[in-house]
């Protein structure tokens, strides 16, 4: 599923026309992504937690060549299902 369709199935449910409900949609992703990169968890009872994983800089042996070099320290967001998705999604799989 695309962003057009969450934004399709968004219109559906809320009554809201599909320009709308992209525009929430658009909005929704763009607070998420704002917060992470201010370095803020996203925490959404029952459905789950968006948070960026902390990497300290480091050095690294490059296999190839032998040579040391530096790698800085970087951020990676991570997502952790909740409780309830995680129900959510185990009813509805197959066999």
């Amino acid at each position: 599923m695309n962003k057009s369709q969450i934004a399709t199935r968004v219109a559906g449910r809320t009554g809201l026309g599909k320009p709308a409900a992209a525009d929430v949609v658009d909005a929704v992703f763009e607070v998420i992504a704002e917060a992470l990169a201010s370095g803020e968890e996203v925490r959404l009872v029952g459905f789950g937690v968006f948070d960026v994983k902390r990497r300290p800089a480091r050095t690294w042996r490059n296999p190839g060549t032998g040579e040391w070099m530096r790698i800085e320290a970087s951020g990676a967001p991570i997502f952790r299902a909740g409780k309830s998705l995680r129900g959510t999604v185990k009813a509805g799989s197959g066999p």
